[in-house]
Formats: C-alpha cells, structure tokens, sequence
C-alpha cells in the first residue's frame, strides 16, 4: 500500500472545514499530506486539490468526507474520479458512502460497482 493522502474543501472562507478534519484525523494521514481548499467546487481548478493530484502515486488511498467535496460538477467529478482511479493508480474512499471504496474488490464487480457508482 501506498500513502494515505486526504482532502478537504469548503465552497468559502467564512465556512469551517473542522467536520471534515475530525472526520479524517483517525486515520493516521500525515498532516503534510492533507490537503484543503476554501472555495468553490464548481471546477477542479484548485490550488491545494492541484498540488494534491501532482503528489500522488500509484497504489496510494486518498480519503473524502463526502463526494460533494471532491467537487460539484457532475460530469468533471467523474472525469476525475477516472483520472485519479485508472490513469494514476490510486484507491479513494468516500467516508459518507461506504459503497465508493475502491479498494473493495479489485476484481470485475468491484471494478463495475465502483465505476457504477
């Protein structure tokens, strides 16, 4: 297995990412490899998530508090979610929906079930 990495957003300044670092602080991510921005999930054009997707390697796990916070556009959501999971090798888990965990079966129907989902 590789490194855990996390990442949080909020969509402003004003809002607080605490819930999320809670949700995250028991499973043992470096600080160094948590990763938050405060804004706007409508595009994938963030700092942080950039600086993010540069540091990540084959076979490491990223973990999300929920899937909206990876982002709010639909179909780019998707394109990352391929780009992080097929081009750069990396398993995610979605804390708020057990179900998007890509390390659950690496066979056919894992793979089905996570690209369904």
């Amino acid at each position: 297995m590789g490194n855990l990495y996390g990442y949080i957003r909020v969509s402003t300044r004003e809002q607080n990412e605490d819930r999320q670092i809670l949700a995250l602080k028991d499973l043992s991510i470096p600080e160094k490899n948590l990763f938050i921005d405060k804004q706007s999930g409508k595009d994938f054009e963030r700092p942080q998530y950039r600086k993010m997707v540069r540091k990540l390697k084959k076979d490491d796990l990223l973990y999300i508090k929920s899937i909206d916070r990876l982002g709010r556009n639909y179909s780019e959501i998707l394109e990352q979610w391929r780009i992080l999971t097929k081009e750069k090798g990396i398993d995610i888990m979605v804390l708020d929906m057990p179900l998007l965990d890509t390390r659950r079966g690496k066979d056919l129907m894992g793979t089905f079930l996570s690209d369904i989902v």
